[in-house]
Order: structure tokens, then C-alpha cells, then sequence
């Protein structure tokens, strides 16, 4: 008994990790596109016209335009993800309702599947089944833990505060500097930044630390090129 406690409080612990690292995740997107398309803005104005009112006016809109598109995009995403795990238990529980035997060997099968011998995974359904129906049913067939949803209001929040602040660096950045290093250190702050985004990126999905720096740290120079030339070109 003290080892399913234990058990269920490791899924519980497992599931908060779960929703934590998606606001992370929204925030990391956030950060790397509210730097890209501020300076992107900052540089394709900049090409077309020498006012640094003009062009600090057209990354401040660009900015919160960018921080209220990425919350609204993210809100509707996960709402919609949330949506579906809400569809899946209510579906679980008339299944349980109407059809208990086969989702019996439902449970059974799973654990046959994983070396556990029939007569085994037969005791370990029954008891499972027996204490938390539902619950074993959403981690057997979709590994989800009843009670945890994604939450798009945290998704939201933390996609429009990293796209904020991220989009925040190259413009300080275009202000703080003197004039004839304007949009070097534009170009200087939009590398630290997206240099950080794809550090935390690698870090958090224990992918490839350098290569994720590299390819953001390309990405966002290709940005300001392609800006930057269209800004001449028109």
C-alpha cells in the first residue's frame, strides 16, 4: 500500500513537472520570436528611413504587437490541448460505465506488454482498478494523470512576458547606444538574446547545447539581413 502512495505521488509530482515545463516552453518560443521580429521590424525601418523616432515607434508597436500574438496564440494552443484531455476522461469514465471488462483487458494487455507474466497483470489490473479506475485507465492508454490539465493561462502569461522582454533587448539596445553604434549593438544584443533562448532551449529539452546556439545565433543574422534588405529594396 505504501508503494502505490509512493507511486501516485511520484505521477502527481510528474504531472506538475509536466505543466511547468510547458509554460517553459511557451516562454522560450516567446523570447525567441519577440527578439527576431522586433529587430526585424527595427532594421527593415531602419533601411527605409534615417528617423530614429520613426524607427524606435515602429519597434515599441512591433513589440507589443508581437507579446499579445504570442499569449493569443499560445492561450488558444493549449486551451484546445486541454480541451482534448478533458474529451478523454470524460470518455474513459462511460467506457469504465458501460464496457468495464474490456477495458480490463485493456489494463491487462499493457502490462503483458511490458514482460509482466498474464496471471500477474491480471492481479495488477484487478487492484488498480479496484482503487482508482479512471486514473489507471488515462496512464495505461494516454500517460496522462487525472486532475492535471495544461494550463493555457500560464502558457499565455509566460509567452507574452519572454516575447516582451526578449523583444525588449534589441530595442534598448537601438535607444542606450550612441548613434553611429546604434545598430551594431542592436545587432550585439540580438545575438546575447537569441544565444540565451537556444541555450535554455537545449537545456530544458537535454538537447544539443551548442548546436541550438548556433542555429539561433544564424537564424537571427538571417533576420536582419533579410529585414534589412527588404527595408533598401523598397
Amino acid at each position: 500500500m505504501f508503494k502505490n502512495q509512493t507511486k501516485h505521488a511520484a505521477q502527481q509530482d510528474q504531472a506538475t513537472m509536466d505543466e511547468r515545463l510547458n509554460a517553459i516552453r511557451a516562454g522560450v518560443l516567446g523570447s525567441n520570436d519577440g527578439v527576431l521580429t522586433v529587430v526585424g521590424v527595427l532594421f527593415s525601418v531602419a533601411a527605409a528611413t534615417t528617423n530614429h523616432f520613426a524607427i524606435f515607434i515602429a519597434g515599441l508597436a512591433d513589440l507589443l504587437a508581437c507579446a499579445l500574438s504570442m499569449a493569443s496564440g499560445e492561450y488558444a494552443s493549449v486551451s484546445a490541448q486541454s480541451d482534448s484531455e478533458k474529451v478523454v476522461v470524460a470518455q474513459e469514465r462511460q467506457l469504465l460505465a458501460t464496457d468495464f471488462e474490456q477495458q480490463r483487458q485493456t489494463v491487462v494487455s499493457f502490462y503483458v506488454g511490458r514482460g509482466v507474466t498474464p496471471d500477474t497483470a491480471t492481479s495488477i489490473a484487478d487492484e488498480l482498478l479496484a482503487k482508482k479506475p479512471l486514473a489507471t485507465m488515462l496512464s495505461v492508454k494516454y500517460d496522462l494523470t487525472l486532475g492535471h490539465y495544461m494550463n493555457p493561462w500560464s502558457a499565455a502569461w509566460a509567452s507574452m512576458f519572454s516575447a516582451a522582454l526578449g523583444g525588449a533587448l534589441p530595442l534598448i539596445a537601438l535607444i542606450w547606444a550612441p548613434v553611429r553604434y546604434q545598430f551594431l549593438a542592436t545587432i550585439g544584443a540580438t545575438v546575447v538574446a537569441v544565444a540565451l533562448t537556444g541555450l535554455l532551449s537545449a537545456k530544458i529539452s537535454h538537447g544539443l547545447v551548442r548546436r541550438a546556439i548556433i542555429r539561433n545565433v544564424v537564424i537571427g543574422l538571417i533576420t536582419i539581413a533579410i529585414h534589412y534588405g527588404i527595408g533598401r529594396f523598397f
